[in-house]
């Protein structure tokens, strides 16, 4: 399986959006500070994630994710599933 993931740090200011085939690995190589965009941001939690059958869709939904409607989109979905 792969899956996008949405990660954000204790303070709730950041948001980071990626795509992986080890959920549990990539978040601790974002906690460790292994990777360089969200390394000022730590530690971070697991928000949202979702399965893909192939890395290809994970990617499409990864860059959905990060455009202008796609943040829109993912911020309902936050809402919905965390008020």
């Amino acid at each position: 399986m792969f899956y996008v993931y949405v990660l954000v740090n204790e303070s709730k200011i950041k948001t980071y959006v990626g795509s992986t085939e080890n959920l549990n690995k990539r978040l601790e190589e974002h906690n460790a500070g292994k990777v360089k965009s969200s390394k000022p941001y730590r530690p971070y939690k697991i928000l949202h994630y979702e399965e893909f059958d192939s890395l290809a869709g994970a990617r499409r939904r990864e860059v959905y994710y990060k455009s202008t409607s796609g943040r829109r989109k993912l911020s309902e979905i936050l809402q919905r599933n965390h008020s």
